[in-house]
């Protein structure tokens, strides 16, 4: 009887250990993530990865104490179409809890039909949902120079999304810079570093994790 007790210790100790070992695995798998899905505007262009507004996020949530991950999956060049060719996998590697969907902006610069641009960001909407993710969108304008139309119609895509799936939005990301020329990079169309905490402070305004 006695060596069969101390088999079953040896046993329990040994499960002991490993849980022990897997606990902080565990707990890293269980920490809520936050996909941003974004373009070059999300990615940190021009920047160091870790100025880009999205690794801000992470480490403001961390200082107020609410440790969650902040995954970005942003590309440079991203359109809505290329994006929702990706979205899936994204999804199904990260398990989201929140997706801060930000893209747009490449395919008004490209002009291509505002309408195909809202289908694609309607059905990465729908897969967020389905996979359980909430979603903030995040939106974006061009400038006069695309003819009035087109801006007018790109612009109110968002908005419209945002109303349809009750969404909470950010209606235009550049909008606490796009008025300071020394807020962008050489190009003129990215963010420098010094802008970044500025980009997170507006999606914030309204992007409650």
């Amino acid at each position: 009887m006695l060596i069969q007790f101390l088999s079953v210790l040896r046993r329990w100790g040994l499960l002991a250990c490993t849980l022990a070992l897997l606990a902080p695995s565990a707990m890293a798998k269980s920490t809520e993530v936050i996909l941003v899905f974004g373009d070059s505007l999300s990615a940190g262009y021009g920047i160091a990865q870790q100025q880009a507004w999205p690794a801000l996020l992470e480490q403001k949530l961390q200082q107020q104490g609410r440790p969650m991950r902040v995954v970005n999956a942003s590309v440079s060049g991203e359109t809505t179409a290329g994006g929702l060719t990706r979205f899936p996998a994204a999804l199904k590697q990260h398990r989201p809890r929140w997706v801060i969907l930000a893209l747009g902006a490449n395919d008004g610069l490209r002009g291509l039909p505002v309408s195909a641009m809202q289908n694609n960001l309607r059905q990465m909407i729908q897969a967020a949902r389905q996979a359980g993710a909430k979603v903030h969108l995040v939106g974006m304008q061009m400038p006069p120079n695309y003819g009035a139309d087109y801006t007018r119609q790109f612009a109110a895509v968002f908005p419209a999304l945002a109303k349809q799936y009750q969404l909470s939005l950010s209606p235009f990301l550049l909008a606490p810079v796009i008025q300071t020329p020394s807020y962008f990079q050489a190009d003129q169309l990215h963010p420098t570093a010094a802008a970044q905490p500025l980009l997170l402070n507006y999606v914030l305004q309204n992007f409650k994790p």
